[in-house]
């Protein structure tokens, strides 16, 4: 399992066991994270999975190809380490990830 770390807009910080292969957002979602909405299922249709990858992490999280980086356009305070969620598949690489949620979503 990897682990992901979400930090709320508060601070507060919420540590999952996430599978290899399933989105970040699933992870979210699963885990009841406050402020990922998901209101499209994870179909990259909306923007309210949108996180800010930490800065240590963006290399190795890749950028977000080009229906992503339209979906952005929808987000809240897009951040050149913006990302949605549900476009991050969760694999080794990424176990001890750590994702910031904005304030808001859309």
């Amino acid at each position: 399992m990897t682990k992901l770390s979400f930090i709320a807009h508060d601070g507060t910080r919420f540590d999952v066991e996430a599978q290899n292969g399933s989105s970040v957002m699933e992870n979210a979602i699963r885990n009841s994270i406050p402020g990922i909405e998901a209101e499209c299922g994870g179909a990259c249709a909306c923007a309210t999975c949108h996180v800010y990858v930490d800065e240590a992490w963006t290399g190795i999280v890749g950028e977000p190809e080009a229906m992503e980086e339209d979906m952005l356009d929808f987000a809240y305070d897009v951040r050149p380490n913006s990302r949605l969620s549900c476009q991050i598949r969760v694999r080794d690489e990424l176990d001890g990830l750590v994702l910031s949620i904005p304030e808001r979503q859309g």
